[in-house]
């Protein structure tokens, strides 16, 4: 939150011709710099045009929280106000979205969520879809409002608008969380205020919802269990069911005796880490226990969300990211589930992140922290950023400084790749990343494997398995270039060798020519054709998965050799150690290979690469032969 004071003090520094200012002062407290123009314009338009209202409405002694943030997310909502019910006389509280818009239409007839504003090359989100959302998240995590979710209401107020100039976002079904005013229907905005807040002091009431505990309700829980456990796919078998029982023991002695352990479920690809995880929401919200679910990885979040929460909106809340937890309070979860736990950064900083919040403080601290019992799920393997520590020790280490008991179950069966342990073993060897070093490929029934001569053969041996009715992808070390796609343009075709070049996946978050964006790159049917690489591949598979190795590993004569200067990822420094590129890069590729459940298709750039791996493979041709 950057400011709290009653309407009359509020109305009276803008009097005073303080306000501004001391807005200003109080953000740069907040968030480290200087607000933006436009920032600042707003307050100086849109504040006072709300304290003139709330004046009028005899509501000088109603509580303003401006720029309140709404909780484990940085979105904040213009002002809150909080006050007293004129009838009930219990808290009531209303979020208020500012917009200096003059005129607004929808982006199309058929999808009133969205809207068109002059101002901005982009679609945006309808303000009473924006407001709605606030009001449906602050009941969904805010514990002064999980029972009492009449207490609060969403409004718009389009102080500059007329009604001629926003008829068309009338479309938008209205309802007490999400309603619009104008500026000529001021008069009406009035008596709405009075309708929802009293003439009394709203101090309390503010207190109340400040101190209302962080977590999700129990009513989003019982959703959640309805939602997460209808969609449960998977049985859990023999591991996995160990992991899951753990966890709920875990879980019962937290709260029979007061008591905090951490967990750590160690597993390659595909041995079902994610179905626990799941399994164990489902449950968790099942028994009215307060949990979230947390990924260090973008496209994993968000297919997550899309999967658990596409038919229930308020589930995706329950996905988070680890970077969320830095201002929650202690113990505020019972279970903090960590999926793609190896994914774990240093700190939580980012270029975004508040100035008060840049204390340095490890992210596995804050996800110890934030739960009774923190689960980690990790392949240590999968480790393929500068930066990225999650690993057992890591986690052991953070759990003794706080003398805290930690527990490990090893998952072993396979999912992924076919249920087969064989093919896995193969590929850390064949990396070097366990044993003493690469062995012939013996099939084993479950897993193919198969080497191309040319990206061309690749690619026409996945298009064949799509012909038969599979998934299939093709994935590449980050070793070409990556141009930004424009859109109504081709896709910029990066990754070239020889006379074929195909895209890579898109970066951004929107469709692109029919490509879809980046984090349903691995999900998406329309995904073939572009080139993933391992951000966007890590965490999901495909019947078919094809692979080019490129010039950062190559073998010569008898051991694999890293060329970091054949990288093009950003990640990687000047600073970067060696031997952490040497790592990471072998784990990269220990990623893009373990993606398929039925078989995968290897293509390398480099000609003594593919006749080892031909040598490996028992294969003296090649797939087209």
């Amino acid at each position: 939150m950057l400011f709290r004071e009653s309407v009359e003090r509020v109305a009276a520094r803008n009097v005073e011709g303080m306000l501004e200012e001391q807005l200003a002062e109080q953000f740069v407290h907040v968030h480290g710099y200087r607000p933006g123009d436009s920032e600042v314009r707003s307050w100086r338009r849109s504040i006072p045009a709300l304290t003139g209202a709330l004046l009028d409405a005899g509501l000088d002694q109603v509580e303003m929280l401006i720029e309140y943030g709404l909780p484990l997310t940085s979105k904040r909502a213009d002002v809150v106000l909080a006050g007293v019910h004129p009838d009930t006389q219990e808290p009531s509280y209303v979020v208020v979205e500012l917009k200096q818009w003059s005129e607004a239409y929808p982006d199309e007839d058929d999808e009133p969520t969205l809207c068109r504003v002059d101002a901005y090359a982009r679609p945006v989100l309808h303000p009473i879809e924006q407001v709605r959302g606030y009001c449906a998240y602050l009941v969904s995590f805010n514990g002064a409002l999980a029972q009492n979710p009449e207490q609060i209401a969403g409004v718009a107020y389009l102080h500059n608008a007329t009604e001629f100039g926003v008829s068309g976002l009338y479309a938008t079904q209205q309802d007490e969380h999400g309603r619009m005013f104008t500026a000529d229907r001021r008069g009406e905005f009035v008596s709405y205020l009075r309708s929802r807040l009293a003439p009394a002091p709203g101090a309390e009431a503010a207190d109340a919802l400040i101190a209302g505990k962080t977590q999700p309700s129990r009513q989003l829980m019982a959703v959640a269990a309805d939602e997460v456990r209808e969609r449960e796919q998977f049985v859990l078998l023999d591991e996995q069911r160990v992991a899951y029982e753990l966890v709920l023991r875990a879980v019962q002695r937290a709260h029979g005796s007061d008591h905090k352990e951490v967990v750590i479920v160690t597993g390659g690809p595909g041995t079902g880490k994610s179905v626990i995880a799941l399994s164990l929401l489902g449950e968790l919200y099942r028994q009215g226990l307060p949990a979230l679910h947390a990924t260090g990885s973008q496209s994993f979040t968000k297919t997550m969300r899309k999967v658990a929460g596409s038919r229930k909106r308020q589930v995706q809340d329950l996905f988070k990211y680890f970077n969320s937890f830095m201002t929650a309070k202690r113990n505020s979860l019972d279970v903090l589930l960590c999926d793609e736990a190896h994914r774990i950064r240093e700190t939580s900083a980012n270029r975004y992140t508040r100035a008060e919040h840049r204390t340095g403080r490890p992210q596995i601290d804050e996800l110890i922290d934030v739960a009774r019992v923190p689960v980690f799920l990790l392949d240590q393997h999968q480790v393929v950023r500068p930066g990225e520590i999650g690993r057992v020790e890591e986690i052991k280490a953070a759990a003794t400084r706080r003398g805290l008991q930690c527990r490990e179950v090893s998952l072993d069966s396979q999912f992924r790749c076919g249920g087969s342990d064989a093919y896995l073993q193969w590929v850390v060897r064949l990396l070097g990343l366990e044993g003493d070093g690469p062995v012939s490929w013996e099939p084993d029934g479950r897993m193919e494997l198969e080497v191309a001569d040319s990206p061309a053969e690749l690619e026409a041996f996945l298009e064949d398995r799509r012909s038969q009715g599979y998934g299939a992808r093709m994935s590449a070390g980050y070793c070409w270039r990556w141009s930004e796609a424009k859109p109504g343009e081709p896709l910029p075709e990066d990754v070239v060798i020889g006379d074929w070049a195909r895209p890579w996946n898109l970066k951004g978050e929107r469709s692109v020519m029919g490509a879809p964006p980046s984090a349903l790159w691995a999900t998406d049917p329309a995904g073939f054709g572009q080139v993933g690489c391992v951000y966007t591949a890590q965490g999901f598979e495909y019947d078919w998965s094809g692979v080019i190795l490129g010039p950062d590993l190559v073998w010569r004569t008898d051991r694999w050799v890293v060329d970091r200067t054949a990288s093009k990822d950003p990640v990687f420094k000047r600073s970067t150690p060696d031997e952490d590129v040497d790592r990471l890069i072998r784990n990269t590729y220990k990623v893009l290979l373990t993606r398929g459940m039925i078989g995968t298709v290897i293509y390398s750039t480099d000609r003594e690469t593919r006749a080892r791996l031909r040598e490996l493979m028992g294969r003296p041709g090649s797939v087209t032969e």
